[in-house]
């Protein structure tokens, strides 16, 4: 088969220009690159978010071009399909925060065109499924809108769609966020309650805990309904720790309603464990290992760790990969992020992180194709101003090698490399634990860019590759003889080999190193739990 035809543009074009006859425009380096649809961008936004920034550009600024991606789209009249990506996006759990859905969908409630409009309140509970997302949600729509009747309407409708056991527990545990109290979002909705249970409980919300009224509007066959605040209001009257741990087995309350002076008691934590669910579990393992309720050969860090190994767990719960990645960086290091706190980190907990980052993906099937995975080092992936959705000590970088990993693990030919502006040989295996991967890439801090060293590396080796797989941010620049997408057209020339292109985007900015007309390069968003997978049929095609 002839591959000539993939020859055709020059290679010699400086990344500091643009390739003539194309549509190449300014990234944020100083280069020229590729610029992606509005679509593309906002699924970024949606998946990656901004709350990082990027080494270029602050979080303001790359919110505020996302969000002028979004305007395009509805003012293109696709607001419905963005709504849909927003719910497909949140319900699947594809994203590591749920915050920028929240804030796209309030600006789709704002929209001129008031069918979008209703088509956004309309899957509110869709999006905002917990008590913390519906405070959330209230103070983004702020920007955009005031609180008008169908804006009332939703919020009231959220109420009262749950049932009182679900509006108990949402209502105990998510209290207040981002300046608004479920006080003030009553006090805005009004809803009418349809029982008398659901009545105590908006009482209790706004006006505090009120005995005479429980005693009116409870009968006692429904007590249980409303269990939850009766026995917040009473965890805060007992008198020790055997009391509190009582209670909160029974009543089965969240670690929320637990006053803080009651939260170094071993019995109490013990307590909480026993329903805790799976991702609050994960961000207390600190806690716990610190107080001594996980300790080596423990049967609670027994538990913790077949919960943190079970697949339906992990995938029933949403529990993000990078969130589990974050989880496990910290708990290893021994040493909060935030604070002076210290505990000495398990292998059991180490290990079940480890594999839980793995169970979160879907399962992947091995190609058996030739990939040379090449993770981008360079300061702008590197530094620590790219922080992955403003997580702490996880810069993108080192995000992408644990994510490179999860496609190298189902792979059996493959080579790893960094690139800045020359090659690193990586050396990493997915046997090696996450952490000590994470920690291999922390040593890679680079400076300039120049992403077509993959396929330039390649060519010098004479390397049979298939497929290139390239972490980065596109952000490149320091190429002077040619642009990526050039390269790669010389590589296949050259090689006889018509290799794919995967560019896996790890921050939500415009561009992309992908020639818009090159039927074998796809773009993937990185941290999106669908990534992995996608990227395997893609390569088997």
């Amino acid at each position: 088969m002839d591959y000539t035809g993939f020859g055709k543009r020059s290679i010699s074009t400086p990344q500091t220009e643009p390739i003539p006859g194309t549509n190449q425009k300014p990234n944020n380096a100083g280069g020229y690159s590729f610029v992606v649809d509005d679509m593309t961008r906002f699924l970024r936004f949606a998946i990656l978010g901004t709350s990082g920034g990027s080494f270029y550009i602050g979080s303001r600024e790359l919110t505020k071009q996302n969000l002028e991606a979004l305007e395009r789209l509805l003012s293109a009249g696709r607001g419905k399909e963005v709504v849909d990506k927003i719910v497909e996006i949140s319900h699947a759990g594809r994203a590591v925060s749920n915050d920028p859905a929240l804030f796209a969908l309030a600006r789709c409630c704002a929209a001129d065109d008031q069918d979008v409009r209703r088509y956004a309140y309309d899957v509110l509970p869709k999006v905002a499924r917990t008590g913390t997302h519906l405070l959330h949600f209230v103070e983004y729509v702020k920007q955009f809108r005031g609180r008008g009747r169908t804006h009332r309407r939703a919020i009231r409708a959220w109420y009262q769609e749950k049932s009182v056991e679900q509006l108990a527990y949402q209502m105990l545990k998510y209290q207040q966020r981002d300046g608004w109290s479920q006080r003030d979002v009553l006090r805005l909705a009004r809803p009418q309650p349809a029982q008398p249970a659901r009545e105590f409980l908006y009482r209790w919300a706004v006006k505090g805990w009120d005995e005479d009224a429980y005693l009116r509007l409870v009968p006692e066959g429904l007590h249980l309904q409303v269990a939850l605040p009766w026995a917040y209001e009473q965890i805060k009257k007992a008198s020790n720790d055997r009391v509190v741990s009582a209670i909160v087995k029974q009543y089965r309350l969240p670690r929320e309603a637990v006053p803080t002076e009651n939260l170094k008691s071993v019995r109490v934590w013990e307590a909480l464990l026993e329903d805790m669910p799976i991702e609050a579990m994960t961000r207390n393992l600190a806690t716990m290992t610190r107080n001594g309720v996980l300790e080596p050969m423990g049967t609670f860090t027994s538990a913790v760790a077949a919960r943190l190994r079970n697949r339906d767990l992990v995938h029933k719960a949403r529990l993000h990969p990078i969130k589990l990645l974050a989880a496990l960086t910290t708990y290893q290091s021994g040493k909060s992020v935030r604070g002076d706190a210290t505990w000495t980190p398990l292998r059991e907990i180490t290990d079940a992180l480890d594999e839980a980052f793995y169970l979160s993906f879907e399962a992947v099937q091995p190609t058996g194709k030739r990939l040379l995975i090449a993770i981008d080092t360079s300061g702008s992936m590197s530094s620590y101003s790219a922080h992955v959705n403003g997580i702490p000590n996880l810069s993108c970088h080192q995000a992408a090698g644990a994510m490179a990993m999860v496609t190298a693990r189902s792979e059996a030919k493959y080579h790893i490399i960094g690139v800045d502006t020359q090659v690193q040989e990586l050396n990493l295996s997915p046997r090696q634990r996450l952490d000590d991967v994470v920690n291999t890439l922390g040593r890679y801090r680079g400076g300039g860019t120049n992403l077509a060293l993959p396929m330039t590396y390649a060519l010098e080796k004479k390397l049979q590759v298939d497929a290139f797989v390239v972490f980065t941010d596109s952000e490149s620049w320091q190429g002077a003889h040619g642009h990526p997408s050039q390269v790669l057209e010389e590589y296949r020339r050259r090689m006889g080999i018509p290799a794919k292109m995967v560019n896996v985007q790890m921050t939500s900015t415009h561009v992309t190193n992908n020639a818009p007309d090159d039927l074998l390069a796809m773009e993937c968003v990185g941290f999106d739990t669908s990534t992995p997978l996608a990227i395997g049929e893609f390569l088997a095609l």
